[in-house]
C-alpha cells in the first residue's frame, strides 16, 4: 500500500474504540493507508496524549503543525463523530495511566493478593511471562532478526543503551558478550558519564537501544547521539511510535505482560539472550 491514498468509507467502523489502547492499535494497523497529514496528526496524538486530552483543537493543532480541519478529519477517518468524540478517549487514558509502585501494591491488596497470598503473586507473574514470551514468538519475524545480528555483528564494538527498568537487560547482554568476546560497552551511566561514555562511538560501531513506555529520556537522547555520529542502530522497544523505532535501522517490537501493573521482562530477556548467542555465532562462522 502506498501512503498518501485515500481512506474510503468502507474502512471506516462504526463503533471506534473507546479505550486508548485499541485507538492506539487501530492507528498502527492503517498507517501506511492515511494520507500525510493525517499521519502527522497521529504520530502527534500518540506521543502527547496528555496534551490533546487537555489541549483545544486550535493549540492541538499548532504544535501538530496542521489546520484545525485535520483534527477533525482525522477524528472523523478512525470513525469517531469529530475531534471532541475522540478527544474523550485521550481522555479517558488518564484513568488507566501508569501506576506508581505504591499504587501497584495497593491495588495487590484491594484484589485479595497480598502478604497472605504469595503464591497468586507468583503465578500471576509466571502467567504474564507466558503471555510476553507468547506473543513475542507470534510476532517474530525472521528477517528482522536476520538484519539486527548482522548489524551488531558486523560492528568493531557493541554500545548497550538501556537505563532504568531496562538496564538488566543491557547488563545481562555486556555480560553475555563479554564471555563469548565480543567488545561491547555497556553504557552504565555511573558517576552521570553516559555521554562521556558513548563520546568515542563511530559508523564503525553500532547501538543496542532499549527503552518502553514511559520512555528514558536519556536512554532516546544518547541514541540519538550514536545515530548521529553515524553508527548502526538497533532499538527494542514497544510500538511504532517509541521515539526509539524512528531512529533505529532495525528495531524489535515488544509487548510486556503485566500483572497488577508490574510489568514482566520475561520476553525482553529472551530476546537478549537470543541476540547474544547469535551475534557470538555470527562471528564465529559468518
Amino acid at each position: 500500500m502506498v501512503r498518501g491514498k485515500t481512506v474510503s468509507n468502507k474502512d471506516l467502523i462504526e463503533a471506534p474504540p473507546r479505550d486508548f489502547a485499541a485507538l492506539r492499535d487501530m492507528v498502527v494497523e492503517r498507517w501506511e493507508v492515511m494520507p500525510k497529514r493525517l499521519t502527522q496528526v497521529a504520530q502527534y496524538a500518540l506521543h502527547n496524549p496528555d496534551e490533546v486530552a487537555f489541549g483545544t483543537a486550535a493549540s492541538i493543532a499548532a504544535k501538530a503543525d496542521v489546520q484545525p480541519s485535520t483534527l477533525v478529519r482525522f477524528a472523523q477517518t478512525l470513525g469517531y463523530q469529530g475531534f471532541s468524540d475522540l478527544q474523550d478517549v485521550f481522555r479517558s487514558r488518564l484513568k488507566d495511566r501508569v501506576l506508581n509502585y505504591d499504587e501497584r501494591l495497593a491495588q495487590l491488596r484491594e484484589h485479595g493478593l497480598g502478604h497472605s497470598r504469595p503464591s497468586t503473586i507468583l503465578e500471576g507473574f509466571a502467567q504474564a511471562s507466558i503471555q510476553s514470551l507468547s506473543g513475542l514468538t507470534e510476532k517474530h519475524d525472521p528477517d528482522v532478526m536476520e538484519r539486527a545480528v548482522n548489524l551488531l555483528a558486523g560492528a568493531e564494538t557493541i554500545y548497550l543503551i538501556g537505563l532504568r527498568r531496562s538496564f538488566p537487560v543491557t547488563s545481562y547482554m555486556a555480560y553475555g558478550l563479554g564471555k563469548l568476546g565480543v567488545r561491547n560497552i555497556l553504557v552504565d551511566a555511573v558517576a552521570g558519564l553516559a555521554l562521556e561514555q558513548t563520546s568515542f562511538i563511530s559508523e564503525r560501531d553500532a547501538a543496542l537501544a532499549i527503552s518502553f513506555t514511559p520512555y528514558a529520556s536519556e536512554t532516546v537522547a544518547l541514541t540519538s547521539t550514536a545515530k548521529d555520529n553515524g553508527a548502526k542502530i538497533v532499538a527494542i522497544t514497544d510500538s511504532l511510535f517509541s521515539p526509539l523505532a524512528s531512529l533505529s535501522d532495525c528495531w524489535f517490537e515488544v509487548a510486556e505482560a503485566d500483572f497488577e501493573g508490574f510489568r514482566s521482562m520475561s520476553a525482553t530477556l529472551a530476546l537478549a539472550m537470543a541476540l547474544t548467542v547469535a551475534i557470538a555465532d555470527k562471528r564465529e562462522n559468518g
